[in-house]
């Protein structure tokens, strides 16, 4: 999201315009903020892994500038932790938050010589090039791996299978954020420091068809 990019939130506090982030990670102090608490949401996805039997999950991350991506990478780490699990480094890709480098990464994961048994994606798109790969290369998802996303993007459920996934409640951010915006508005005299607000919203785990407990143990 552009409320990671410093200079734009600097250039918007200079010019004393009110503005609201975004599904941030880390909401810069100047700023109001609207998101979810990414590091347990991932947390939750990596402990439900676990719980299905999965012992070597590999982790797809997302764009190293932006706040989000190590938010979650930091809920993989923690849950794996709590269950007495070692993070493996070889399991770890980086992407992008795009499809295509969700296909290299999965790649690279898939190769391996002992493959994890399940792929937890830092969003929908690259949990979507993971299935891709995983069928290129002859596997069941979820039978022989199971591959799941985060955000709950329409594309979770249009593919197949539809993903399990993190579903981040984007039109109710959309509206706090609004309405945060409208609280500044209605303060002129404040100016663009006159409320700023963190709201977290709740998330949900989706489970859909494409986790399952693990073939192998």
């Amino acid at each position: 999201p552009l409320c990671d990019h410093a200079d734009m939130v600097q250039a918007l506090d200079h010019a004393g315009i009110p503005a609201v982030a975004v599904a941030t990670g880390r909401a810069p102090s100047q700023l109001a903020a609207v998101s979810i608490d990414d590091r347990e949401a991932a947390c939750e996805m990596t402990r439900h892994l676990i719980a299905l039997g999965h012992a070597r999950i590999g982790f797809i991350k997302g764009n190293p500038n932006q706040s989000a991506s190590a938010r979650r990478f930091e809920g993989y780490v923690q849950a794996l932790d709590e269950a007495g699990l070692a993070v493996e480094d070889e399991l770890i890709a980086q992407g992008y938050f795009t499809y295509r480098s969700g296909l290299d990464a999965a790649e690279s994961i898939l190769s391996l010589i002992d493959p994890p048994t399940a792929i937890f994606a830092c969003n929908d798109d690259m949990a979507a090039a993971a299935i891709t790969v995983a069928h290129q290369r002859k596997l069941n998802v979820p039978g022989d791996i199971s591959i799941c996303g985060f955000d709950d993007t329409p594309l979770a459920s249009a593919i197949w299978p539809a993903l399990t996934t993190i579903r981040q409640p984007i039109r109710d951010m959309s509206r706090e954020a609004i309405g945060l915006l409208g609280m500044r508005l209605r303060s002129p005299d404040d100016g663009a420091h006159g409320v700023i607000g963190k709201v977290k919203l709740d998330y949900q785990l989706i489970r859909r068809q494409s986790d399952a407990v693990p073939a192998r143990h």
